[in-house]
């Protein structure tokens, strides 16, 4: 049998099994039968319009008659100090960053000398530290870094106000962030209120928990003591 008689062959077989299955007919049928139709789209949320009202705010019996309290003139605490620490900003006027003189390396080591040996002198009853002034402590942001060590040690270990006595027995409150190490309000005060300068070493001796005398050694001093 040639070939050609093989595949018509297999043509005819192939047409009666599809005849067989009804296949014809069931093509047919679905050629006229239409698309089924889409999901219908959800329906969109209704946008809920809010009125705004005004409602009268009820104060007490005592206090209906006075005028309603202004607060544009309260102070901004820092968000790490309670209430309570709040330190009493004094009114400074502004020192011209141009006028201020950098204190020489001698003035400096000059001051710090005699700061170290007026802290031997205090004795080891109560802890001490030294620290030499510099621009950033006497003037723009007034921040007092203390030592990272003396804070974990002898500080308290939560933010609270720190109290500094000066040698004439004043006391100045300021604020004492633990986690920063350093005070922050109310050492602008202290600072302008002794004329603290680049290059002054400070002693500070812990007498109790939260209070501190302080003791100024001044740079200046180093030109004073030159040998004429």
């Amino acid at each position: 049998m040639s070939y050609e008689e093989c595949r018509k062959r297999r043509v005819e077989e192939n047409k009666k099994r599809m005849e067989a299955l009804n296949l014809p007919q069931l093509s047919q049928s679905l050629v006229g039968t239409p698309s089924p139709k889409p999901s219908p789209m959800k329906k969109q949320a209704k946008l809920l319009t809010v009125q705004k009202q005004m409602v009268v705010v009820r104060r007490s019996s005592r206090v209906a008659n006075l005028p309603a309290p202004d607060y544009r003139d309260v102070a901004v605490e820092h968000k790490s100090v309670p209430r309570f620490m709040a330190i009493r900003r004094r009114t400074y006027k502004g020192r011209d960053a141009s006028g201020l003189v950098s204190a020489s390396a001698e003035a400096r080591e000059y001051a710090l000398g005699k700061a170290e040996e007026l802290e031997l002198s205090l004795g080891k009853l109560y802890p001490t530290l030294v620290r030499s002034m510099l621009p950033s402590h006497v003037s723009g942001g007034f921040w007092l870094g203390l030592p990272t060590h003396f804070c974990k040690t002898e500080l308290p270990k939560y933010d609270g106000v720190m109290t500094l006595v000066d040698e004439a027995g004043e006391e100045y409150p300021t604020v004492y962030l633990a986690r920063k190490n350093g005070l922050s309000g109310g050492w602008k005060g202290f600072a302008r209120d002794h004329d603290l300068a680049d290059g002054d070493a400070v002693v500070f001796q812990l007498t109790k928990l939260s209070t501190m005398k302080v003791y100024i050694i001044r740079s200046s001093g180093f030109n004073e003591n030159k040998d004429p």
